[in-house]
């Protein structure tokens, strides 16, 4: 049985299949990592900043230097919130390119070994057998095709997510500066 040339390319397919498994658990585990150290981060500057907000308000002689002071303090919380958003849109971003890139790997290198095996049926088969492996070509051709496509849709949207982040962050930067500006 050990012998058997199809027994041999189903362990072989099959620990290819694993091995895809686990770098995408790997990445995935990695990414989820980052985003946690990103959110401790976050926190320990959400605490810090409350604490000395709450100094800088507790200083307020009046109503009007509180107002002025919580003015002053908004803006930088606005922008902390901005810069979250795009350092978790730039991860999460970054973590679904290194899983694509080892689906298309692997895509890639289930299409050539496909490709190879239907190059052998057609050399060995009998007659009318290449029939079939046209048919079988033909098949993988289309699946390639949509493949692309998919790939190219999923980095089109990837593009468009991308500049809708910096057209929002870029706006809402904008509005807290005039804002700021026309409370002075």
């Amino acid at each position: 049985m050990a012998n058997n040339p199809n027994f041999e390319q189903l362990a072989a397919a099959q620990k290819a299949n694993t091995e895809v498994l686990m770098a995408v658990m790997k990445t995935g585990f990695e990414g989820v990592q980052r985003i946690a150290d990103l959110n401790m981060a976050a926190t320990r500057e959400l605490f810090d900043s409350t604490i000395a907000n709450a100094n800088t308000l507790m200083s307020a002689k009046d109503i009007n230097d509180a107002a002025r002071l919580n003015q002053s303090i908004a803006q930088p919380n606005v922008e902390r919130m901005v810069d979250y958003s795009r350092r978790l849109y730039e991860l999460m971003a970054q973590m679904q390119k290194e899983m694509t890139g080892i689906i298309e790997t692997q895509y890639s290198q289930f299409a050539k070994t496909a490709a190879g095996a239907i190059d052998k049926t057609k050399a060995s088969a009998p007659v009318g057998g290449d029939v079939f492996a046209a048919a079988m070509k033909s098949m993988l051709d289309a699946t390639n095709k949509v493949f692309d496509q998919m790939t190219a849709a999923t980095k089109q949207m990837n593009d468009v997510t991308e500049a809708n982040v910096k057209a929002t962050t870029t706006a809402t930067s904008k509005a807290v500066g005039a804002g700021s500006r026309s409370k002075k």
